[in-house]
This record gives structure tokens, sequence and C-alpha cells, in this order.
């Protein structure tokens, strides 16, 4: 039987219940094996992926502790679970859907999200909803009509249903517009919902502008006004607030009623003189924190409609929770993850002085400017593909009318409700606004998720070449320190980063064509996921979900004609016509989701059940074709790159999650067809029968693309290998792939019949050369690799400046030039950091005993605490 595994938290315990993902080693467990935790801490465990032999390949696993949670757990095969004392419970009746989590029962029922919520059999909450403003034009026009629309619940379906969680998917529409897809999560004992909110836009940018996108939830009040409270998120601690305030006031009410509201109990013996007058104390009806930018929020009150708002004293970023509730009535925690940093958003609560208040978090604020869509410039004198081309050369963005459309992109966030029977503590609503802002995840140690042999070719740092892990460290840190510098937030950026950089400016090309968001190109996304898998470090993990969950949503079409593609880097995140499988491509997804097992990047991953027919849909070469081409479904026209590692991607990831008998026949039956064309995968682009899904071995001209290992084929590439599939001839184009990319002319006709034309990024492809390396055992191969990835050796197209660099360090820019000061590394491209990235990581796995001494490899170490750490 498999060894135990230990998972030990991520940020730190949450005491909220937690949901994580596990690899194991093939054939190492079985399927149907059962898993317990060694302390008896109940568990829930089901399988998300399983190996080609059947065995088990990725476990997802619940907890949600009684108790103080323990700082780690040792996760044991073979061993039946024990259960909770109170399970989660889920039961539908007619249309009515009971969710028992303990003290807390939650009703749903269309149309609304959640239709009641009882504490201790009594009612806290009711008609939680969605809302949704229209503005029939931009805020530049004026005089412009908003439209409130109360969306529907059109369908739920339980996806789990206990012991230790459930989960609840809601599927509905804003009106006659805006479809949304809503995930509730419940944990056993737990008195809240994480409630993962996911829209897809379907408006008419021309026309439709959102002025506003939020949840709201009514909430009963039953105390007296001076025992109803407000608490709101600054940037460090909490507003507190009551309603009708005993502080401050003119008479006093006796210090143990002030301490009493203060701390949120119920008051008790006011001090005469002062009882009597407390209806002409104000009571503060509404309270509205907006944050309109990364820098700065603005917090007032007023005591009804039609009368002024007070400002209260404001700050920079709020933590974005807040509650309204009363001392022994019960109340409402409510607020949005990453909230300064997805701005503008806002937290509202109204009529907290009547019968039932009303709780609002606001993704979109209805405070801000309407959201503008439009496309951001007008193209002229691109209207013909040649015009496009030529503005390709200057400005770097692949335009095209019409094709710059946000029409089916999306956007998820992630709310947190929590009912309580009486009004918290500041502790306890800090430790819930921590718990959402960083919900808690169990991770296995980067030593055990490498002995797995998943996710291809990475190992752990080593300490042998500090020199490359120092830079790979500087990466990583620049970006985190550009995110924070550049303001790299907004409700539709925030996870992204830039492209490339204007050092006259000293900014980033944030307006100049394709320069502008980088959108997944040249897979910032693989980097920052093998940099997490072979650290463990948090804060590497934190960035690289922020950016998994923008690039899914953001970058990719999930409704209309280009459904299931992504588009290249622009300046807006959806403006380049490049439409390409290359942005929505799975191998960017499968970490997050096995590593987490949440749901709705699985739903990414599902929406990619059937690539290939997007080729269908659009020629992603159609611009520079020199001969006539229509998408043919018996012929259709894929690269041997980006294209078919994307449908490779995508085709591994159904068949190991689903068992899907069709993706794995496509996977199994293209690598044959690629083994057996005369070129391999030498092969510029081949055709492929979407009927029959195989690969036409008599066609193909030989060829090759400098990008065509940019999108995440080596790393797919030997995910295949290590499943020991039996495919000879794909594992031989692959290793000639690797081999030749990099060899020189002379090689290169004698084996292949002409020279490569084109030969560029040799350092990323320093890594191809590697994994020859260590396939054959060629120390001539294993010089290439070292060589190449440290000098610009070969390069037909341009030089890497990374390589160039001496010294790699920031340099400080202040003074009138810029608009605050910036840390500026202006050698530092996206695309050039992603692959240094990817090919550091790679080369150190395959062939770090080979690095030669002038390119700072050292002697082998000669005792055995010196090995790699």
């Amino acid at each position: 039987m498999t060894a135990a595994t230990t998972v030990r938290w991520l940020d730190g315990p949450t005491g909220r219940g937690t949901t994580w993902g596990v690899p194991w080693p093939r054939g190492t467990v079985a399927a149907g094996t059962p898993f317990a935790l060694a302390d008896g801490t109940p568990l829930q465990s089901w399988t998300t992926a399983t190996w080609p032999d059947g065995s088990i390949k990725w476990t997802a696993h619940a907890i949600s502790p009684a108790g103080p949670p323990l700082s780690a757990y040792e996760l044991m095969p073979g061993v039946e679970p024990s259960l909770p004392a109170e399970p989660v419970t889920v039961t539908r009746t007619g249309d009515e859907v009971l969710v028992r989590t303990g003290a807390v029962t939650w009703t749903l029922r269309a149309p609304a999200v959640i239709a009641s919520i009882e504490h201790d059999g009594r009612e806290i909450v009711r008609d939680v909803r969605t809302v949704s403003l229209r503005q029939d034009g931009p805020d530049d026009d004026g005089g412009r009509e908003r439209t409130r629309t109360t969306g529907t619940v059109e369908t739920i379906t339980v996806e789990q249903d206990g012991p230790i969680r459930a989960v609840v998917r809601l599927d509905g529409r804003h009106g006659d517009w805006l479809p949304f897809h809503l995930r509730l999560y419940f944990y056993a004992g737990q008195s809240d919902v994480r409630v993962m909110h996911t829209f897809v836009w379907d408006g008419d940018p021309e026309r439709d502008f959102l002025a506003g996108l939020g949840l709201t939830a009514d909430v009963v009040m039953r105390d007296p006004l001076h025992d109803r409270h407000v608490r709101v998120a600054g940037a460090e601690g909490f507003l507190t607030e009551a309603v009708r305030g005993l502080t401050g006031l003119r008479r006093d009410p006796g210090a143990a009623a002030r301490q009493a509201q203060i701390v949120g109990r119920q008051v008790t013996g006011i001090e005469p003189g002062v009882a009597e007058l407390l209806d002409f104390v104000p009571a503060w009806n509404d309270y509205t924190l907006d944050q309109s930018s990364a820098d700065g929020f603005v917090l007032r009150k007023r005591t009804r409609p039609g009368h002024a708002w007070v400002t209260v004293p404001s700050g920079t970023r709020s933590g974005g929770y807040a509650y309204v509730g009363g001392a022994t009535g019960g109340g409402l925690g409510f607020g949005l993850r990453d909230f300064w940093k997805l701005h503008p958003t806002r937290l509202d609560v109204r009529d907290a002085a009547a019968d039932v208040a009303t709780a609002t978090v606001w993704l979109w604020s209805p405070s801000g400017p309407a959201m503008d869509l439009r496309y951001w410039h007008d193209g002229l004198g691109q209207d013909t593909y040649a015009d496009q081309l030529q503005g390709l050369e200057i400005t770097y963005e692949d335009y095209e009318p019409g094709f710059g459309t946000p029409y089916g992109v999306a956007r998820t966030h992630e709310l947190s409700l929590r009912v309580h029977g009486t009004t918290p503590s500041h502790d306890e609503l800090a430790a819930d606004q921590a718990a959402m802002n960083a919900p808690g995840l169990l991770t296995a140690a980067p030593d055990r998720l490498l002995a797995a042999k998943v996710f291809g070719s990475w190992a752990l740092p080593d300490k042998r070449h500090p020199d490359i892990e120092q830079r790979l460290d500087f990466l990583f840190d620049f970006y985190v320190g550009q995110r924070e510098q550049r303001r790299w937030y907004g409700f539709w950026d925030y996870g992204d980063v830039m492209h490339a950089y204007d050092p006259d400016r000293h900014t980033w090309r944030y307006d100049i064509g394709g320069y502008a968001w980088d959108n997944s190109e040249l897979s910032p996304d693989l980097w920052l996921w093998y940099q997490f898998l072979r650290t463990g470090r948090a804060d590497v993990f934190r960035f690289a979900e922020a950016m998994t969950r923008h690039t899914g949503e953001v970058d990719v079409y999930h409704l209309g004609r280009w459904q299931g593609l992504g588009s290249r880097h622009n300046v807006q995140h959806w403006g380049c016509s490049c439409k390409q499988l290359r942005i929505s491509n799975a191998a960017y997804r499968r970490f997050y989701y096995y590593l987490t097992a949440d749901e709705r990047t699985g739903d990414l991953l599902d929406e990619l059940t059937t690539p290939e027919t997007t080729f269908l849909a659009i020629d992603p070469i159609r611009k520079i074709r020199t001969d006539d081409y229509t998408p043919d479904p018996a012929a259709l026209s894929i690269g041997l790159g980006t294209d078919w590692g994307s449908l490779a991607a995508a085709w591994l990831t159904r068949w190991e999650r689903h068992g899907d008998t069709e993706a794995r026949d496509r996977l199994l039956g293209t690598m044959a067809d690629i083994g057996a064309l005369p070129h391999g995968f030498f092969t510029g682009n081949a055709r492929f029968d979407l009927r029959t899904g195989r690969i036409d071995p008599a066609a193909g001209e030989f060829g090759v693309s400098h990008l065509s290992a940019m999108f995440g084929l080596p790393e797919i590439v030997a995910e295949l290998l290590g499943l020991d599939l039996d495919r000879p001839g794909f594992d031989r184009a692959w290793l000639d792939y690797c081999r030749l990319y990099l060899a020189t002319p002379e090689q290169q006709t004698a084996e292949l019949g002409a020279p490569l034309v084109g030969v560029s990024l040799v350092q990323a492809h320093s890594r191809l050369a590697a994994y020859a390396a260590a396939r054959t055992g060629d120390p001539d191969l294993a010089a290439l690799a070292w060589r190449t990835f440290t000098l610009d050796e070969g390069d037909q197209l341009n030089t890497n400046p990374l390589q160039r660099q001496p010294q790699w360090k920031t340099t400080r820019i202040t003074g009138t030039t810029v608009l605050m000061p910036v840390d500026e590394a202006a050698f530092v491209s996206t695309n050039d950091a992603a692959q240094y990235g990817l090919a550091a990581i790679q080369l150190l796995a395959l062939a770090a005993a080979q690095r030669p001494t002038e390119f700072g490899g050292h002697h082998p170490w000669s005792r055995s605490d010196d090995a790699p750490s």
C-alpha cells in the first residue's frame, strides 16, 4: 500500500472548510481506494484524474475541522475515513433544495439564489439575489438612463451532497442578458457559504453599458436601533458603528452601555436621562464603501434617502468585508475576495433602521463609470489582410474589423456570506475577512509532487546553480513588484501582466497594439505554475492563481462564434483578431484544477471537450496563406506546434478526468500520425479529418515555426511520453525535433534535406536540446543546450535581452518623467521572462550535471549534504 502523504497549509490554517488535491504515482493507488486522515479528522475524497492503467492519478479531499485545525495532516490511502458528527446534508423536495450544515439551514429555491437562511431555526437572511444595472449609453454622452434588473435562477443542480462538502450550481440570467453561473460551497458545521459567481458578457458594446453588477441579500432586523450594528472593513480594522449610537452624546448613557455597544453586545442599564431621549438621536440607515481604485476608498453614511451623505474618514485598500445585524437577532457577514484589486467595487448596507436591511456586494460599483467595452480604435487604413499585416509591422496589433468584440468573455468572482446568531467580535470578523481573501489550502510538499511524476520535466531548486535560482527568483519578484507599482489591477485586468516595455517613457507598452496585456503569450502561466511546483511558495501560488482565473475567463470566449478560443495579446484583452487555441489552452488551467479541484476551472476544461471543432470557425493563419483554403471538416489545417499541442492538452485532460474514449483515441491516433509523417514535427501544417480524428500522413509540407514549442508543447509532450503510451514513431519524431531545431545548418540539411529557416528564441529552445541530451546521453547535445541557454548563438531573427544582460537588477526611476517612482528592468519582457523560466527549470531537471564550468557549472559535490536541495 502507498505510504501516507503529509499535507500542510499553504498560507496557514483558517479553521474553515477546505478542499485540495494530491497526485499519486502511476499504479500505486487502485480505483475505489478510500482515504482517511491519520488523526481521525473526518474526510471526504473523490478522484479527479486517472492514469491510463486505471489507477488513481489525482484525488481531491475536503475537511471541515470541528476544532482548531492541525498544522499538518497525514493522508492515508486504503483506510476508511471518519465521518463528521454532524454532516452537511442536501435534501431536494419539489423545487426546493435544503442544505443543512449544522446550526444553519439554507433553502435554495428559484428564482432567488438563496430563498432563506436560518440559524438555530430563526430566519436571519432571505432572498439572496443577483442584481445588475444596465445603461443605454456611455457616461460621456450625458443624460443616460439606467435599468435595474434582478437576476433569475433557472436551474439548480446538486453537484456534491456531503458528508463534508456540498456543492450546488445555479444557472440563470440577468433579465434578457448576461448569463451567470453560481456555485455555492457548503461545509459541515460551518455557518458560511462560499459563492463562486461567473457572468458571461453577451451584450452589444455599442449600446449596452453595465453600470452595476452585484449580489444582494435581505437581513431581518429584530433588535432595538441601539443594538443594531454595522461593521465595514477598512485598510486595517473595521468601522465600528451602531445604527443609533450611544457614544459621544452630550449625556452619558454609562460606561457599561457604551462598551457593550462597541463590542456588539446587547446594551442593558442605560443611565436615566438618556434612555428617554434616545428617539432624538439620529439613526444611520445607509452605509456605502466605494473602492474606486487600488489606491483609495470612500466610506459614507446617511440617515435616510433624500438626505445628505456624511463622509466617514476613509482610506486606501478595504479588506472588502462587512456585517449588518443585531446583538441578539443575528446578522450577516458579507464580502468579496480581492475587493480592492478588482475595483471599481462597493459594499452597501441599506435600511439598517428598518425591519429588513439590505446588504449588497457590488462586483462593479454603480458609483463608477458605466462599463465601456467598445473597441479601442477605428482601424483606419486596415481594410484588407495586406493592410492589416502592414499595421502589424508597426504596432504589433493583429487587427481585423469586427474581431475586437467582448461578446462571450467572462469574469469570475469569489464571495462569502456568513450568518451569525449574534454580532461577532472584531477579531471574528477579521478572521472571516482573512479566510475569504486567502482561502485555506492544503498542499503536498514539492518533493512529494515530484515523486508522483506529474506535469512532465521539472525538479526541485538546485543549490549547485545559485545564479539560475537567483534569476528565477528575480523574475518572479520583479513581476510582483511591477503589478503593484504599475497598478495591474481592476475588474477586467487583475491577474494579467503586460507584454513588453517602453524604456523611453519608462512604462510598459499599455497603449501600443499587441504589446500591452499579455494574454498568456509564450506561457507565463506555465512558468509560474512550474515555479510553484518546485518551490511550494505561497506567493507564487497566489500569483499563478490570479493569472489562471483571469486568462481562463477574460481572455477566452465562452459564447458565440469563437467559443473555446482565446485572443492574442492586445490593448484590450479581447481586441486582437488572432483567435486561437493557444490562448484557451487546457495546459494553462490543469495545474490549478488538480491542486484545488476548483469546479469553475473544471468548467473551462470541459468547454474544450471537442477543441478540434474550433478550426471550423476560423483559420488561424488565414492572413498569411498563399493558397486558397476554406476550413473543410475532412481536411482541417492545423499546425503541429501551437495547434496540436493545445489539442493534445485538451484531449489528455478529458481522457484522464472523464475516461473519454473519443478524446483518448484522437490523442493516441494523432500521436501515431505525427510519427508517420515524413517530416514529423518539422511538418509546418498538417491536414486533420474532423470525422475520423486523424491526421493525413500524405499531406503537409516541410517547415517549422519558432513559436511551435512556445505554448506548452514541450511540457505536454513530456507528460505524454511519461505515460508510456507505446507510440515509438511519435517518440522518435519528438526526439528528432529536439535534436535538430538548434543543430547546425549542415546537420539539418544532412538529416532533413534542407536547413531550417527562421530559427529563433534559441534560449527557449535550449530545453529541447536538453531533453534530447537526457534521452540520448549525448554530451554534445547537453553542451548545445547550455550554450544556447547562455548565449545568443544561432538566433536568426532576434537576440534575447536576458542573454545580453550582464547584471540582473532594477533601476529606480524617480522625478518628473514618471507618474510615481518605479523600479525598472528595461531588459525584461514577458515573452523572454516566461521562456527563460521554463528553459531554466527544465535544464536544471534534465541536464544540471552537464552544465559546463564556463557557463556557471560546478564540479560534482563530494559530500552528500551538498546534494541538490
